[in-house]
């Protein structure tokens, strides 16, 4: 697997970012066009909740004030290691 970037999150956890899922960032949510917008919501989260359907997610938001929405992250972690899966903007915390 091919990493773009490892990060320590907020929990003090490491945190792995793959070309694939950043081709699939990229590709299917065109609004985020930045890497350090991840690492920031990693690191410096507005809020961090549990997915409802597995118990291994993890949902970053920070809030982008110029946006006005929520930068969602979410994260799977397996065996302590997080790797990001997914990131979108959304109006709510949820």
């Amino acid at each position: 697997m091919d990493i773009i970037f490892e990060v320590v999150d907020k929990s003090k956890r490491r945190v792995y970012l793959s070309k694939e899922r950043w081709k699939h960032i990229i590709t299917e949510h065109p609004e985020i066009t930045k890497i350090e917008e991840l690492i920031q919501t990693l690191t410096i989260p507005t809020k961090i909740l549990s997915s409802d359907r597995d118990p291994n997610v993890k949902w970053y938001f920070l809030y982008k004030k110029e946006r006005k929405r929520y930068l969602k992250v979410s994260v799977k972690y397996l065996n302590g290691v997080g790797y990001i899966i997914t990131a979108h903007y959304t109006t709510k915390i949820q």
